[in-house]
């Protein structure tokens, strides 16, 4: 897009494109999200920048009104194995938080001013900045949802020190700690990439997180919500995962192992379509008539350590697959003959992630029922201190099932993973991780292609590596212009959600160039 695009995208106050760009007004000092209800600024008033943080760096406070740091995360980060796109994904999950830029650095295998200099020169950023503003963004979420003294809170959010605190949302939102905590009270909720649920609402009976953090959790575009829940749900390991709710709207629940701590996750079903307008009749194609404008779904939760917020969140996103773009998704296959009808039929489908990605891939090579999982989650998960309804333990770490008595694939599967010879985390490279999980005894090629497409998140199944060499047995244009896993490419992971859906491929069989059986779960 040019900035010319980018304008008519603000002045028509288009939501697809949240998350995607930000523009700031050099008049007022703000910068907002692309769907702003506000008067739309002059052209000559108006800078676009491709990230939030490269607005706070040049100056511009965020919106009071559209909460601009609060959209959707940015599709292009789940599709890139770039540099970048790596750096993004660790981000997300606290990596610079945790461990500075150097810890960044060291896991991209870049030196830090490498990782400095590209994130700049794409984002307007460096990691240090972005890291702030997914720092402030969490600060806020906290002090309009808790009751945590300022002091704790901030140490909680990330922050080094309270002046550094302090000033940063001083800067950020333009109001001191106090006050944004005080506007929060009585005030309306926004549907924001992560935003806190409005004080005045009550939270839900029941369930763990009654005293937990209630967030609201934004996507763009329509939202195939009964899909994905009925996915999780076939899928919900006992002890760990649970369903509540049927036949009505469900509550999904789970454990999360996280790094401080642990915590407990409900996320809610809408009852009806996007903010609870009624579903549209099957059929209709134009995704503005399916909830176009985007939704959030409601989640709360309760952590023993509050420092894990922001990534257990993102772990959250990533799971519902919250950060995907459903108008490129369409765009790409429903061009094509047989995948374009199912598009129409379910708009928004997604393809579900991990919050877990090493309890993904042990879930996977193990096979089998939930039920198969849930007795290895009896004999080596850490019980929870008290059993909250059907959530009893958290998944057995890697290191925890390396025992003579685990079935071998998962045994050796947990050694790689103890030892670092396979690497799942948030911005693995997933090429170097496909391949040698693939060279693990009993997981194979495609195992490892369905690992990488849940426990890594990637949108294009086996990413394009793969893609081409199948493209190219067949005999496929390398340019993607025939052959199946060309023509959905980067998103082949949606166009297996789809057949599956429609039955016309066995659930979790996926195509590949080399036979062998196909993973369940």
């Amino acid at each position: 897009m040019d900035d010319e695009t980018r304008y008519e995208a603000v002045s028509s106050r288009d939501a697809r494109f949240d998350g995607e760009f930000f523009f700031a007004v050099v008049t007022t000092g703000i910068y907002c999200r692309p769907s702003c209800p506000a008067v739309t600024p002059k052209r000559v008033n108006v800078r676009f920048f491709p990230s939030a943080a490269a607005a706070q760096a040049a100056g511009f406070r965020a919106c009071r009104r559209c909460r601009p740091d609060a959209v959707p995360g940015s599709a292009e980060w789940n599709v890139r194995a770039d540099l970048v796109g790596r750096a993004m994904r660790f981000i997300g999950d606290g990596v610079v938080d945790r461990e500075g830029v150097a810890g960044l650095a060291q896991r991209l295998g870049y030196s830090a001013r490498q990782v400095q200099r590209q994130l700049t020169a794409e984002l307007g950023a460096g990691p240090v900045a972005l890291a702030r503003a997914r720092r402030a963004h969490t600060a806020r979420v906290l002090l309009q949802t808790t009751a945590l003294p300022v002091t704790e809170l901030a140490f909680a959010a990330g922050f080094a020190s309270i002046r550094q605190f302090n000033d940063t949302m001083r800067e950020i939102y333009a109001g001191t700690p106090s006050e944004l905590r005080a506007a929060a009270v009585g005030g309306r909720g926004h549907g924001g990439g992560t935003t806190a649920r409005p004080r005045s609402r009550p939270a839900p009976s029941g369930g763990p997180a009654a005293g937990g953090i209630p967030l609201r959790l934004a996507y763009r575009g329509p939202y195939a919500a009964a899909e994905i829940f009925d996915f999780l749900a076939e899928r919900a390991v006992p002890g760990v995962e649970e369903v509540r709710g049927e036949p009505g709207p469900r509550t999904y629940r789970r454990t999360l192992r996280l790094t401080y701590g642990s915590g407990i996750a409900e996320v809610e079903e809408p009852p009806a379509g996007p903010r609870g307008r009624p579903r549209p009749p099957a059929g209709r194609v134009c995704p503005a008539a399916r909830g176009g404008d985007g939704g959030w779904l409601e989640c709360r939760l309760l952590l023993t350590d509050l420092r894990d917020l922001s990534t257990a969140v993102q772990r959250l996103r990533r799971l519902f697959d919250l950060d995907a773009d459903p108008y490129a998704v369409a765009e790409r296959l429903g061009a094509d003959p047989l995948l374009g009808p199912l598009v129409a039929e379910r708009p928004g489908l997604r393809s579900p992630g991990a919050a877990d990605p090493e309890e993904m891939a042990v879930r996977i090579v193990l096979g089998g029922p939930p039920e198969r999982a849930a007795e290895l989650v009896r004999a080596y998960g850490k019980p929870l201190d008290a059993a909250d309804g059907g959530l009893t333990h958290l998944f057995p770490a890697p290191a925890e099932l390396t025992g003579a008595d685990v079935p071998e694939s998962v045994r050796a599967l947990c050694t790689a993973l103890a030892d670092g010879t396979v690497l799942l985390d948030a911005g693995a490279d997933r090429v170097a991780a496909e391949r040698a999980l693939a060279a693990l005894p009993g997981v194979g090629p495609r195992t490892a292609a369905y690992i990488r497409m849940r426990a890594l998140g990637d949108p294009d199944v086996g990413g394009s590596d793969r893609g081409e060499r199948a493209d190219a047995e067949r005999g496929a244009d390398p340019d993607g212009a025939d052959g199946p896993e060309g023509a959905w490419r980067p998103w082949g992971a949606y166009a297996l959600h789809h057949l599956w859906r429609a039955g016309l491929l066995p659930p979790g069989e996926l195509p590949a160039p080399t036979p062998a059986a196909a993973p369940a779960g």
